[in-house]
């Protein structure tokens, strides 16, 4: 740096530029007034520029600094040569460190005035002060850094009176810039957050739009090159992705976006689909370029839907359009769905994965995705509803235009794959709301086939919010030409590989190869595939696929093989395919003969049937596991079915299938043809349950972790332990034998195979399921394996699954942090006469010598729900028991799995207490009143808000729809009680009743029209209404009811309930009871009778 040096006379010179031994100095922060008024360096070089205004605060700085006892000074309008680009830069980038080091800071202020400031008449404060807090310094983008780099600061009016110090002003300097105390008074500015210091220059100015950027670089400890003329929104893009490369944000361990569960399979580009294709160039070049079109352009549709048909290359564009966007730095995130997939099977880790790509792609996002996983650690717990808004939504809306770029695409690929057809619909649903972001858009790719609950899905948002496209509607002349291309394309590649003739294969059969193909991307990439895995056969190989028939002449071993299949005529695009994988399979088998050959194919279609049936995929050493084989077996017999399978040469990587209609294919009996390859689903899925359980039976042990300490934490050891422990085919079992068992549709009985392992391997199945993090899936099997029971002869084990399910709910807290607490906590204070623990008693560690006294049985208490902030005023099942609604004054309404007791949604959206929840006869839709005097109308399945029904003038106390869902009705305490039509929400009738109701539910009377309402005081006639407002009275005089502090059976209490247990509202649902606490939470009862 330059410095000043004051000389008698009150002139002063340049010294050279200094690198070290820079002496102490005094520094000016003032307001530039215009560019021809400010003494320059060039001035002072030529000795000029005495007579510009602004050579009265240099010579004030330097009379100052030598009233300090410093002889030296930096202003910078002189002291940086602004000609010379490198220096210009090095000096901006080093300008928060010369303020910072100055022995002195003088801060003056042309625009205030203090002639009439005596200091010892501190009345004259106000006259300044008024001005001061309306300077100009506090509006301008360099003065920030000015203001909080130095240790000390003095304020200075244009007439060289001090006005005060940092310190002694810091009161009035919080008021007027917002900046905090903390970083007035010299705090480390990381304490503060990015957002935060970029908050504190938002209203500032520049002369030089660039120069907003600039003048926050020692704000953030940043260097980066200066370019003039890129404009502020640039620099700031640049400025934010150099404080996240500095920070290393995106590989912090300590991020809390890495607590976020990731699918790594999500992406387009994942490791293990990274050799799936995009398009050929020259092929759906016009789809294409109107799917460019609607993304880049302006059209208010947030999302195209690309549908079609299986096989019809949906993929593929969806890859192409991903590769694109991610090129252009403009690719937000990428879903790619997979049934059979494991984690991109279902949509448990779909929100969770888009937060973390959003945050990758958008680094300014970070921070607020970061913020939004501290305010709610449990987020990933949460409904993916929750998680949408929390972690994509809300994050979304904070950026502001100069944050990033304007708009990213988001691409969810196979959206039909998804395994839940509700969560189906609440992706298309929650997609939609992206249509709401303002500063930032988000436009969204989506490719599936034409599925019943993804048509449902866009049903239920508005037009303006998607465009359609129908695949296989294009032109057949386009899709035959776009074929040819592909495989004029992929057979040169083989041409190359297997160095055949220059004009193989030719242009016919070309031609006939894409007439086959019949518009399917499938069947060209099977047949490329097949005859690529041929190597020096591949000749041979496409004229098997020509001429339709296999390699191999079965007649003589195998008389049961419908030949007539392969020479079908039939056009029909499925057809086709079938065909396609019948040659593929036939030719697998061609190299055996006689007894070996019929064995081979057993082998084949049974391996083969357990790839296709899997929940989530394995590799080749985790099948081998299951299937009790060699994985070399596995490898011999899959060998030549590189053209359906794919088999990654790592043989850790998950074996998975290039198309799903190759499982649609085998378990097809009339697609299949050849019964020899069909694959029976129940035989297959019972053959996988034996296998588990033989699996799970031959590894599962006590401590399977080998941690010692039975109160070590399921978080406290390292996953990879946990993977060595229990490999990836034995998790599978675990989480995946009753639901094999569940699809076989097989009969339990007594001391069957499931019956001893329970027996045996009970405790040892709960304890790695809480390692694996899988408590709750493992309840809802129980739940499964309960409901088979029930419907087979097996009263003991049915007694015993019971059993079971309630010590499993009764301990699940306990066993899910700390796993071995299954053989301390769960066990001992299990009740006397549980068959759980007489089963296992001798599992309690030898070191509890005296047993603590617990009760005799399961009590009535099934599970306790926990989740609300305060009391809970509401409680309703669904129709069919399967979910809970509650409604609390926290404003809240939560759904919650009944069986389980997971949280399934958090209804967000009324703006006072909820006071009553109630469910339609369908289940489909819930209604909830508040004390905002609204009701509001839910898709039970989804979570969105339907309706918002308006007119009462009080609290809305109760709600209840009619049998057939039509009418829903509502009373509050204006006195009134609203009937509404369900789907419109219009009034259909308004009843004047003198009176506030808070329970209603429709009811047959004997009246004309046989419509009646049953309220808390009585029933209420609904036509007709007299002022005696035709009130009956009504007491329940069966079934099961809570009464004060007793619960009923047929009038009689059976049960008094503690006062910790007393109710501050109950529902019912056959045996079970809710019963909702004004401490927030929910116990669940179930009786036997």
């Amino acid at each position: 740096m330059r410095l000043l040096k004051l000389k008698k006379h009150g002139e002063f010179s340049l010294t050279k530029d200094l690198i070290d031994n820079i002496p102490p100095y005094a520094v000016l922060s003032h307001t530039w007034g215009e560019d021809d008024e400010e003494v320059t360096f060039k001035d002072l070089v030529e000795g000029s520029g005495n007579s510009k205004a602004g050579y009265r605060k240099i010579q004030f700085c330097g009379e100052q600094a030598a009233r300090d006892g410093l002889q030296y000074f930096w202003v910078d309008t002189c002291c940086i040569n602004k000609s010379n680009n490198t220096e210009l830069s090095e000096a901006i980038n080093s300008m928060f460190r010369w303020y910072y080091k100055a022995a002195k800071c003088y801060v003056y202020l042309s625009d205030v005035s203090a002639n009439n400031y005596n200091q010892i008449d501190q009345s004259f404060q106000c006259t300044w002060e008024q001005a001061f807090r309306k300077s100009r310094w506090f509006t301008r983008g360099w003065t920030l850094q000015e203001l909080i780099a130095p240790l000390s600061a003095e304020f200075f009016s244009l007439d060289g009176k001090q006005l005060g110090c940092k310190k002694s002003l810091e009161r009035q300097l919080h008021e007027i810039t917002g900046i905090p105390l903390q970083a007035l008074q010299g705090s480390s500015l990381s304490d503060f957050s990015l957002e935060e210091r970029m908050s504190w220059a938002r209203k500032r100015e520049t002369k030089r739009e660039e120069d907003g950027a600039y003048c926050l670089l020692g704000i953030f400890d940043i260097h980066m090159p200066l370019i003039y003329g890129e404009g502020k929104k640039n620099a700031i893009i640049r400025l934010r992705e150099e404080i996240d490369r500095r920070s290393k944000i995106r590989v912090d361990a300590d991020s809390p976006i890495k607590r976020l569960p990731y699918a790594e399979d999500a992406p387009f580009n994942s490791y293990k689909t990274q050799h799936e294709p995009t398009c050929i160039p020259d092929t759906r070049v016009d789809l294409l370029h109107e799917i460019y079109n609607w993304a880049d352009g302006q059209d208010e549709r947030c999302i195209f839907w690309l549908n079609g048909l299986a096989g019809t290359g949906k993929s593929t564009i969806g890859r192409t359009v991903a590769r694109k966007y991610f090129e252009q730095d403009r690719l937000g995130a990428s879903f790619f769905f997979s049934r059979g997939g494991g984690d991109v099977s279902h949509a448990a880790k779909f929100a969770t994965s888009i937060a973390v790509q959003l945050a990758n792609s958008i680094p300014t996002l970070h921070r607020y995705i970061c913020d939004a996983i501290t305010e709610r650690s449990d987020i990933a717990s949460q409904s993916l509803r929750d998680q949408w808004h929390q972690l994509v939504l809300r994050p979304l809306s904070k950026l502001d235009g100069n944050d990033c770029q304007s708009l990213y695409v988001l691409v969810v690929d196979a959206l039909d794959e998804c395994y839940d057809d509700n969560n189906i619909q609440i992706i298309v649903q929650l997609l939609a709301e992206t249509r709401s972001l303002e500063m930032v858009r988000l436009r969204v790719f989506l490719t599936s086939r034409p599925e019943i609950p993804i048509r449902y899905g866009f049903c239920q948002i508005t037009d303006v919010e998607h465009q359609d496209f129908v695949l296989h509607n294009i032109s057949p002349a386009i899709v035959d030409h776009d074929i040819s291309i592909f495989l004029e394309y992929s057979l040169q590649v083989i041409r190359r590989e297997c160095y055949l003739a220059v004009d193989w294969p030719g242009k016919q059969d070309i031609r006939r190869l894409a007439e086959k193909a019949n518009g399917l991307f499938i069947w060209a990439a099977t047949a490329c595939r097949f005859i690529r895995e041929g190597r020096k056969f591949a000749t041979h190989r496409l004229s098997i696929i020509l001429n339709d028939n296999s390699s191999t002449d079965d007649s003589s071993n195998d008389s049961s093989t419908d030949d007539s299949f392969l020479d079908d005529s039939t056009r029909a695009p499925e057809e086709q395919l079938s065909k396609i994988y019948v040659t593929v399979l036939k030719n697998a088998v061609g190299r055996y003969r006689g007894p070996e050959r019929n064995k081979f194919r057993k082998l084949l279609r049974a391996t083969a049937g357990v790839i296709i049936l899997l929940f989530s995929p394995l590799s080749t050493f985790s099948l081998a596991g299951l299937l009790h084989v060699q994985g070399d077996d596995v490898l011999q017999m899959l060998d030549d079915l590189h053209s359906i399978l794919d088999i990654p040469e790592n043989r850790a990587r998950p074996i998975r299938l290039h198309h799903p209609s190759f499982r649609d294919f085998l378990l097809s009996k009339e697609r299949c043809g050849d019964s020899k390859f069909w694959v029976d689903k129940k035989q297959a899925h019972q053959k996988l349950a034996d296998n588990c359980i033989r699996l799970m039976s031959n590894t599962l042990k006590q401590d399977i972790c080998g941690v010692g300490a039975p109160g070590t934490f399921a978080t406290g050891i390292d996953s990879n332990r946990v993977q060595q422990c229990l490999p990836p085919e034995v998790q599978y079992a675990c989480l995946y034998w009753i639901q094999h068992l569940k699809k076989s549709g097989a009969q339990l009985c007594d001391n069957n195979q499931v019956h001893q392992f329970l027996r045996v391997h009970l405790l040892h199945w709960l304890e790695a399921l809480s390692w694996m993090r899988k408590v709750p899936e493992g309840i809802h099997a129980i739940n499964s394996l309960e409901l088979i029971a029930l419907t087979s002869d097996c009263p003991s084990l049915y007694a015993f699954i019971h059993d079971i399910k309630r010590f499993a709910l009764y301990s699940r807290l306990a066993i899910e942090q700390a796993p071995l607490q299954v053989y301390c906590n769960a066990l001992v204070f299990a009740p006397v006469m549980s068959k759980v623990k007489k089963q296992f008693i001798d599992q309690v560690p030898r070191w509890m010598k005296r047993l603590p006294k617990v009760k005799n049985d399961w009590g009535a208490l099934l599970q306790t729900l926990e989740g609300h902030s305060d009391s809970v005023s509401a409680v309703a099942f669904s129709p069919d028991g399967k979910m809970l609604a509650s409604a609390s004054s926290d404003k809240t309404v939560k759904l919650w799995d009944a069986g389980t007791g997971a949280v399934l949604q958090t209804l967000n959206s009324h703006s006072g207490w909820v006071t009553a929840v109630a469910f339609s006869l369908d289940g489909k839709v819930l209604a909830s009143a508040s004390s905002d005097e609204t009701v509001k109308l839910w898709d039970a399945g989804t979570g969105a808000v339907l309706q918002t029904l308006n007119g009462h003038s009080g609290w809305v106390t109760a709600v209840a729809f009619s049998s057939d869902g039509k009418v829903l009705t509502s009373a509050s305490d204006d006195e009134t009680v609203k009937l509404w039509d369900a789907s419109s929400g219009a009034v259909l009738q308004t009843l004047e009743v003198g009176a506030t109701f808070q329970t209603l539910s429709f009811c047959k009377d004997s009246s004309e029209d046989g419509t009646s309402l049953q309220t808390d005081r009585g029933v209420l006639h609904t036509t007709a209404l007299p002022s005696s407002h035709n009130l009956s009275q009504f007491s329940p005089s069966h079934g099961i009811f809570v009464k004060e502090q007793w619960v009923c059976l047929d009038l009689e209490g059976i049960l008094l309930l503690p006062s910790e247990y007393r109710p501050s509202c109950t529902a019912v649902c056959g045996s079970v009871i809710a019963l909702g606490h004004s401490s927030g939470r929910l116990s669940i009862l179930e009786f036997a009778f």
